[in-house]
């Protein structure tokens, strides 16, 4: 399995890509602010033709250049419909701080194809299979990722979901911290410790 990354944008949201090896089909999670540029880089690289976008929840740092993405290679976003409002209107999960800062307004618009996960479910993309799992707190609509590498080892994708040494954070609009814990706890703490968590 290759998995490749980067921090896009000024707010370093992690980026990555998912693939069976070089040359093949290949997802994009989490396309960030300024996430084109250096994702085509990472395409050509390892001769990967992305076949959908997987965002972990809607708040803009994640989506921010989901359109271009999806719209420039043809290819379907996912995201939990509790999140997919905040596609067309970033500005409904940031806080009046961050709000601010964007002069009151930021633009953005959804791809021209969205599909909507369901928790459970199984997707089998890129010759890859994600387990959905809906892990409300961060957002309403956040999800984790969860796909078997080469050798067994469960691969992560936990968004905002997790942070390094600790849980994202929940005092933004739609954040709970105690559906958080509870979604941690119930999701996440059952399983084996030998994950691989991006």
């Amino acid at each position: 399995m290759l998995v490749a990354g980067f921090p896009a944008g000024s707010f370093q949201t992690n980026c990555y890509v998912l693939a069976r090896g070089a040359g093949e089909a290949c997802i994009v999670v989490d396309p960030g602010q300024d996430a084109v540029e250096p994702l085509e880089e990472l395409l050509t690289e390892h001769r990967l033709s992305p076949v959908a976008v997987l965002l972990t929840h809607g708040h803009f740092d994640h989506t921010f250049s989901v359109a271009p993405v999806c719209d420039g290679n043809d290819i379907p976003a996912w995201i939990h419909p509790d999140d997919r409002d905040m596609l067309a209107d970033p500005m409904k999960g940031i806080s009046a701080e961050s709000a601010a800062f964007f002069g009151g307004r930021l633009e953005l618009r959804e791809p021209r194809s969205v599909e909507l996960l369901a928790d459970g479910s199984d997707l089998e993309l890129a010759g890859l299979t994600l387990r959905v799992d809906h892990t409300p707190g961060h957002t309403q609509g956040s999800v984790v990722f969860t796909t078997p590498s080469d050798d067994g080892t469960e691969v992560i994708l936990a968004g905002d979901t997790l942070f390094a040494g600790s849980i994202g954070r929940t005092d933004l609009p739609g954040g709970s911290h105690q559906q958080l814990l509870a979604s941690v706890r119930d999701k996440l703490l059952v399983r084996d410790d030998s994950g691989f968590v991006l």
